[in-house]
């Protein structure tokens, strides 16, 4: 069970990482080309669609990470899963406290201002989220 743990880890840990730096690259700069007439039932159609995407890795995640700080396997480093703890903490704190309001913000029609501090939110996830792949990696690989 501990290879399968810590393989279910790096695979959720690498898994976020690209989805968010594919949304950060492609997608959230997309939003300036809709047209304003249509930008709150896209915003209302991206927000519906991301979650059936995000929901899963952050609670796959969320469960890999506790597991892995309550039940440490022997190999796995212990300072590499709470690196990982706190990548993952920054990753769900900006969500919760920066980008959720801009997208509720969005909710009501394209706002430049509201889509410059997205992207920054967003830029702070990509951060985190690639940081998280390396402390996983050191944590369970060595």
């Amino acid at each position: 069970m501990t290879g399968a743990l810590a393989v279910a880890h790096l695979l959720l840990v690498g898994g976020y990482a690209g989805f968010q730096w594919t949304v950060r690259v492609l997608v959230y700069p997309q939003f300036t080309a809709v047209p304003a007439a249509a930008a709150a039932a896209y915003q209302a159609s991206h927000s519906r669609r991301i979650s059936l995407v995000v929901g899963p890795l952050f609670a796959g995640q969320l469960v890999t990470t506790g597991w892995l700080l309550l039940d440490r396997p022997d190999g796995v480093r212990l300072a590499g899963v709470v690196a990982s703890a706190a990548c993952l903490a920054t990753v769900l704190a900006a969500t919760a406290l920066l980008a959720v309001p801009r997208h509720r913000q969005l909710a009501a029609g394209f706002d430049a201002v509201a889509h410059a501090g997205l992207l920054r939110a967003d830029t702070l996830r990509v951060v985190a989220a690639t940081a998280n792949v390396a402390a996983s990696a050191w944590a369970v690989l060595g």
